[in-house]
Parts: C-alpha cells; structure tokens; sequence
C-alpha cells in the first residue's frame, strides 16, 4: 500500500479504493421475509443509522379488527454506512445482502431516502404500491412534500402521488390534492 500523502482529504485518495469505502451512504440491505422489524431492533443495539419505513393497516379477523403496522417495503430496509463498515450490517441474523450488482452494493440517492422519510414524516397515510416507471410525472408544489417528484395516479377519483425507489423497484402512494401539483417536462 502507497503511504500517505501530505495533505491527503481522505484515506481513499492514497489507498485506490473509491470514496464510497470511506464516507457513508444509504444502502437497501435485503432481508429475510418477515425479519425486518427484528433486524431494526439489532441495527439499534450495534449503532447503525437506519430506516424502516413502516405504515398502519387494519385487519379484520372473524372477531376483531387489529391494527398493524407493517413494513413499506417488504423484505427491504435502508442503513446508512460507509462500505468499510458493511460487515456491522451483513452480520446481523436476518440480513441477507446489500442490494447492488455483481456482488458490490449500490448506494441509494439521498433525495431517494429523504422523499419517504419527508412523506412518512409528514404523517400523510402511505401504502406500498406497484413500481411505477412510466405516467404522468409531478412535482409537489405545496404542503410537506413540496417539492419532491413522483408519478400522479388516480384511485377511486383521487389523486395519488406515488414516490418510487428504483434500486429496489418498490414503490408508495400518498393521497394528495391534486391543486398542489405541477407537471413536470
């Protein structure tokens, strides 16, 4: 390995592995079916920063409705570290991979991350809905989204803004008025 060189910003710069080694991101780390809440509770205990995104659904049983709340994005949860560190995650039970190509993880867009943390944030109701790759594209002008992009869909006579991350081909809907929209060339 090269030393050090005077002035060096980062060990990356001396040592030929990328910065993504080194500064942390938000990856989608793939778990077993049903472990995502369990694998939350251990990222906790080991000081990993991470995101479960989770909604409300009631369910009806023969004698009672309970309500739930479930994982957005079943099987999926985001944790955000520096490559260097992957082996903190990677070994937790239930944690079956980082989500990438060819065996190297891919980071997610920040703007990705902060979109569902801003929608659930904001306390709109949010479900999982089908990965959208084509529709009307649009951007929030007002409210607690404004100005994140997405895909309008119409459900029952209401606008639905839907919020999709590609790496993991998943998406949400947030019902919206329509009125706080503006589309997008």
């Amino acid at each position: 390995m090269v030393s050090p060189v005077a002035g060096a910003e980062s060990p990356a710069q001396y040592s030929g592995l990328p910065s993504d080694f080194y500064e942390p991101h938000w990856y989608a780390a793939y778990t077993s079916a049903n472990h995502e809440v369990r694998v939350a509770e251990q990222l906790v205990r080991r000081s990993v920063e991470h995101f479960l995104p989770l909604y409300e659904s009631v369910r009806r049983w023969k004698d009672r409705k309970v309500q739930l709340r479930l994982p957005l994005f079943p099987g999926y949860l985001f944790v955000r570290l520096a490559l260097r560190d992957r082996l903190q995650v990677l070994q937790v039970p239930g944690v079956a991979r980082l989500v990438g190509f060819s065996g190297t993880p891919k980071a997610l867009p920040q703007e990705e991350i902060e979109a569902l943390q801003t929608s659930l944030a904001s306390r709109l109701r949010a479900e999982p809905h089908p990965y959208l790759t084509a529709g009307r594209r649009v951007r929030v002008t007002a409210g607690p989204l404004a100005g994140l992009q997405g895909i309008l869909v119409k459900r029952k006579n209401r606008a639905r803004f839907v919020v999709s991350v590609e790496l993991i081909q998943r998406a949400m809907a947030v019902e919206i008025d329509e009125a706080d929209l503006e589309a997008v060339r």
